[in-house]
């Protein structure tokens, strides 16, 4: 699967939330079905993402990398899928 492709149908399509702070609030209300974290996410992010032991995807990139992955011209630190839409996102295996 080509994650960049997978991501930006994900966002034309599906139901996606952009930054830290949509994926915080989505995680905690039980919304989320999968979160992508940047290498370099902060870890604050990150820990209440493991705590709600969300299916999370570690993107081998850092946050400018995931933002162009996603298409767009700023960093982005988290992805949160609620709904994956026409693309194929949902079969990424957790891998934290």
């Amino acid at each position: 699967m080509d994650l960049n492709k997978a991501l930006r149908k994900a966002i034309a399509t599906g139901e996606v939330d952009l930054g830290s702070n949509q994926c915080r609030e989505a995680v905690v209300s039980g919304e989320a079905r999968l979160v992508i974290l940047a290498s370099n996410c902060p870890s604050g992010v990150r820990e209440t993402v493991l705590e709600a032991e969300a299916d999370v995807y570690q993107f081998d990139g850092t946050n400018s990398d995931l933002g162009a992955a996603c298409g767009k011209p700023f960093p982005i630190s988290a992805v949160t899928i609620i709904e994956g839409g026409n693309s194929e996102i949902l079969r990424l295996k957790p891998n934290l």
